[in-house]
């Protein structure tokens, strides 16, 4: 029975004097003068006052208002009045849909809850291998963008629907000439409108622009198959591929290759493909291969026509070597054999084709259709416009006033036409210069159907109503038209003509279909080369560098530059954030003095103290075009080269913060990604924002466990995945043995217990999984000067390490090899040595988060038990018992444990979405956001398997294998993440627990893992 008793400190609380309300309002007399330290942002980091002056100065009353700002913020919520029918509170509705942003295609699902798309999966019904990248699973939070365009607009002022269809139509109706310039849509339904409403307008021409394209890819297609498309591959089938300067991991073709291409890597039957690569940038392709070889886009030029039977005059004896051996092996291979290329001419393009006429890797009668744009149409419209023959333009989903090369060029001629008007989603750098702007609706508020390989068509639906008052191009055509139809409607009726269910492709997202085959038409090489004054190549040999333009994993061809998602994501091969750079070698670096030496006290520093990457500044021209921009030491850099991203540099309606880079697409002339340049270096230092500062792994073979094909078919698991064993009492045990536990082991075998395999072979370091664990796991943004200070806060990071000497092998040796503190091989001399990668070095990537520890050492040390181990392998956090005194992030030896400097959410600071209403409709409600001074890691998605385990017990029945996963498991593409019950013999997390290529990471230290690794595998000959 509780009591009632009422206690008082005091009379006059008894008395409920006035007094005592006054007192208690003025517990903390002094204002708190937090304003003067942390009001300023530019005050506070530059301040030099010490952490002890700055806690001794402000005294008590400071940490009382820090512990004040901890407590979370209380949000009201509305219930529902009526509720809807389709929608239940807590549970998440899925919707299948397709991204067709004229860069990235990918048929998807999307996770809605109470009607706010919250994340991208992928489509496991799609067929055509295009699965969701870390673009794709980005591309939720670009919906949720303020900086959109909110409604129709002409001059800069609002206007109505109705006026600018007024507008349009008389336009159309005068007679003069209207060109629509549109992106690569891929759309059957979308074609046929466009050629029907062309149809309508005889004044009307169509021209398609991609702003990454595959010129010469479908120029040469085209010619030889009579087709405007592109070839398609299944490397899975493959046991030779040779790559000249095409990084088919990343974007080449439109991307999505990974998942084939790791089928092919994983050792079965003792057998794996062998990849040979050849480029002149690092790729991730280069990073995946076997066998890579750096040189120039004029030397690979030289090695096509090798592999073809030419000659190898003029190529150094290591590149004739990896000809010879590439050649020979690829002949060998017959059918399993392909040779892909990404020269930027058309001969070449055709030689690749001629040269896998009878490999059965490449589909030609099935190909992509990504890609339409020719390029030679869009310089002729150019030229139109300047001259003044173009009455109309109507623009959608391009961006050319940032895109074009000669960009100043087609501006001019936008000024001398009459109407101009941009069906655009932002007011971007070209429709901020329109007549009109009519702003378009994200795809996942729209339909639409995409047929991204030829046979499969694609469905988009809406997953949520418009955020704004927008309206998409199809449904513009038809109202211009004056049809009395929506395109919904439209859709449909395109759909039920070809003979498919409208509802069964709505429901699976795809649909097996030739009913949208493309005709052939027939075409000349001399029609293709000719026209327009477009050269075959831009590379004559004849400047001090050879550039290569390329596009980054993370931010592609820009037009998600205002995603803060993707500009914190690490670059898989740099692990830089928020910039692109130029990559050059060493060699080069210190022959231009761009090379800044190790930090000292009276040199220029490559780190600051804080552990900050320095880069110089350079600036690089392009017949008569200059660009400065700051210098990456790129490891495996081609000499004589260098490299620079694409779709940085954009400023208009982009956020101050992501306002990052610089733009090169500048530097595309001809629309050719490979360039002669001359480059020279200009005064400043550039702050970079890397993730990883360490590059090597200095001769650490239990961090990446690796060997040869060769080893792994004829040696035993003792050799090449030896267990590591300690000394107790003088006797030797495995580490896995009972009789080390420092602590007595439980029963695990009782209900679910949880494993993660990661496969170094299947992992090629494209972080899709990055960014989903940001969208499941309400992962929170910091900022470039925050992720400087290494304080980025991503769950999930994937560790890319080179080697030190020529191979991993090499550098184990020289480890091996090491006598003694002093002397040539002494410790101490060569573990500094071994911090420098080599000029060309092998490279591998390994998935790292929490590894969920049975014997847990951040458990042990936590005095107020916000970290535990839960019965089913988790190990949990409970954020609202958590101080911060961050002692568990200090006893992990994995380092994956993120402490919350700030508050991140709802904070002004920090402005990267999750400070307006709009963008934080894509937090998870399933996952706690959390505060300031928490710590937060991997969670091993547990609100997504105590989901599953719920939904099999409301059903009645066990849980199958594959239903257990986790939002990286998901994510990942190429098979890499395994995720499941280990206690469940019948599942396959079980059976790559038993692998022999299955190992622990850092297993000596003895904390037993429920995340394992799978020892990568190289196809290497070489000793």
């Amino acid at each position: 029975m509780s009591s009632n008793k009422k206690y008082w400190k005091s009379v006059d609380e008894l008395t409920e004097s006035p007094l005592v309300e006054t007192l208690r309002q003025n517990e903390f007399v002094e204002e708190i003068p937090t304003d003067e330290f942390l009001g300023d942002k530019e005050t506070l980091e530059e301040s030099q006052t010490t952490r002890r002056d700055f806690l001794k100065y402000v005294g008590f009353s400071t940490a009382a208002a820090s512990l004040a700002a901890c407590e979370g913020p209380v949000i009201k919520s509305i219930p529902y009045v009526v509720q809807p029918e389709q929608i239940v509170p807590g549970v998440a509705d899925y919707y299948a849909s397709t991204i067709a942003d004229g860069f990235d295609f990918a048929s998807v699902l999307v996770k809605t809850r109470e009607g706010r798309p919250i994340k991208i999966e992928n489509n496991k019904l799609a067929k055509a291998g295009y699965g969701a990248n870390a673009r794709v699973h980005a591309s939720v939070l670009s919906m949720y963008d303020q900086n959109r365009a909110q409604g129709p607009t002409a001059a800069g002022e609002s206007v109505s629907w109705s006026d600018i269809d007024r507008g349009v139509m008389g336009q159309l109706n005068s007679g003069k000439k209207t060109v629509l310039l549109t992106q690569t849509f891929a759309s059957p339904s979308t074609e046929k409108l466009i050629a029907e409403f062309v149809e309508k307008y005889p004044n009307v021409s169509h021209v398609a622009y991609d702003a990454v394209g595959e010129q010469f890819a479908l120029d040469a297609f085209q010619v030889k198959y009579g087709v405007r498309a592109l070839a398609d591959y299944d490397f899975s089938k493959a046991e030779v591929i040779v790559s000249v300067g095409a990084d088919f991991l990343g974007d080449w073709n439109g991307g999505g290759y990974d998942a084939g291409y790791a089928k092919g890597r994983i050792p079965k039957d003792g057998k794996m493909s062998r990849h040979f690569q050849f480029e002149a940038n690092m790729s991730l392709s280069g990073a995946n291969a076997d066998v890579r070889v750096p040189v120039t886009p004029s030397q690979q030029r030289k090695v096509l026509n090798a592999l073809a039977g030419g000659s190898t005059a003029d190529l150094p004896e290591h590149v004739k070597k990896a000809i010879n051996s590439a050649r020979n092996e690829f002949k060998a291979a017959g059918s399993k054999g392909i040779i892909v290329t990404g020269l930027q001419d058309v001969p070449s393009q055709t030689k690749a084709l001629e040269l896998n006429a009878n490999s059965e890797v490449i589909d030609v009668a099935a190909p992509r259709l990504t890609r339409s744009g020719d390029t030679r149409e869009v310089t002729q419209l150019v030229k139109d416009m300047k001259a003044g023959q173009v009455g109309m333009l109507i623009m959608a989903g391009v961006n050319p006033s940032y895109t074009l090369p000669n960009a100043t060029a087609f501006d001019e001629g936008l000024a001398k036409v009459g109407v101009t008007v941009a069906c655009s989603m932002r007011a971007d750098e070209t429709a901020s210069k329109a007549t009109h702007i009519a702003p378009t609706p994200h795809y996942l508020e729209a339909w639409g159907d995409v047929q991204i390989k030829q046979g499969e068509v694609s469905i988009t639906q809406p997953t949520i109503r418009p955020l704004f008052d927008t309206r998409q191009f199809q449904d513009s055509l038809l109202t211009w038209m004056g049809a009395d139809q929506s395109y919904y409607d439209y859709l449909k009726s395109t759909m039920s003509a070809a003979g498919i269910s409208f509802n069964k492709a709505v429901h699976d997202g795809v649909v097996m279909t030739n009913a949208f085959a493309k005709a052939e038409t027939t075409t000349t090489e001399a029609s293709i080369t000719e026209d327009a004054g477009l050269s075959s190549s831009s590379v004559q040999e004849n400047g001090e560098f050879e550039l290569t333009l390329y596009t980054k994993t993370s931010m592609g061809d820009g037009n998600q530059a205002n995603n803060p998602w993707l500009q914190e994501m690490p670059d898989p091969i740099t692990r830089a954030t928020w910039d692109n750079y130029i990559t050059m070698s060493e060699a080069d670096a210190k022959k231009k003095e761009l090379w800044l030496d190790r930090s000292t006290f009276f040199t220029e520093a490559r780190h600051n103290a804080n552990g900050g990457l320095n880069g110089t500044l350079a600036k690089i021209t392009v017949n008569g075009v200059e660009l400065i921009a700051p210098v990456m030491v790129q490891p495996g850099q081609a000499n004589g080269s260098i490299g620079l991203a694409l779709g940085y540099g954009r400023t208009t309606s982009i956020q101050k913060d992501m306002q990052t880079g610089v733009n090169a697409y500048k530097l595309m002339q001809n629309f050719s990604a490979t360039q002669d340049v001359t480059i020279e270096k200009v005064a400043g230092v550039h702050e970079f924002a890397v993730i990883q500062l360490h590059n090597t792994l200095m001769g650490r073979g239990d961090i990446v466990k690796e060997t040869r094909l060769e080893i792994f078919n004829t040696k035993k698991k003792d050799v090449w995945n030896a267990v590591p064993k300690v000394s107790k009492d003088h006797q030797e045990y495995e580490v896995t043995s009972p009789e080390v536990d420092l602590w007595d082991e439980f029963d695990r075998s009782i209900g679910h217990h949880f494993n993660l395999g990661i496969d170094l072979n299947a992992c090629t370091g494209c972080g899709a999984c990055v960014i989903a664990c940001h969208a499941e796991n309400n992962v929170p943004v910091v900022g470039k000067s925050e992720v400087r200070r290494s304080r980025d806060m991503h769950w999930l990071r994937i560790d890319r390490y080179y080697s030190s000497n020529e191979t991993f092998d090499g550098d184990n040796q020289q480890k091996d090899d090491m006598n003694g503190l002093w002397g040539d091989n002494g410790s101490l001399g060569e573990f500094g040595r071994m911090e420098d990668p080599s000029a060309n070095p092998q490279v591998a990537f390994q998935p790292v988060m929490c590894q969920h520890c049975n014997h847990a050492p951040c458990e042990t040390v936590c005095p107020v038990a916000a970290t535990s181990h839960g019965r089913q392998g988790q190990n949990h956090m409970a954020y609202n018992r958590c101080v911060g005194t961050r002692y568990c992030a200090n006893n992990c030896p994995y380092k994956v444990r993120r402490f919350n400097w700030f508050l991140y959410n709802g904070n002004d600071e920090f402005d990267y979405f999750m400070n307006n209403d709009l963008g934080r409709m894509v937090i998870n409600p399933d996952v706690t956001v959390r505060s300031r001074g928490v710590m937060e890691k991997c969670s091993m998605c547990i609100q997504m398997t105590q989901k599953t385990i719920l939904d099999a017990k409301r059903e009645g029945r066990e849980v199958k294998d594959g239903e257990f996963a986790t939002a990286c498991s998901n994510a990942c593409t190429s098979g890499a993440l395994t995720f499941g019950d280990v206690n469940d013999t019948s599942s396959d997390v079980y059976h790559e627990s038993q692998d022999d290529r299955m190992y622990h990471l850092l297993e000596s230290v003895g904390t037993k893992p429920n995340v394992f690794y799978q020892t990568k595998v190289r196809n290497t000959k070489e000793a």
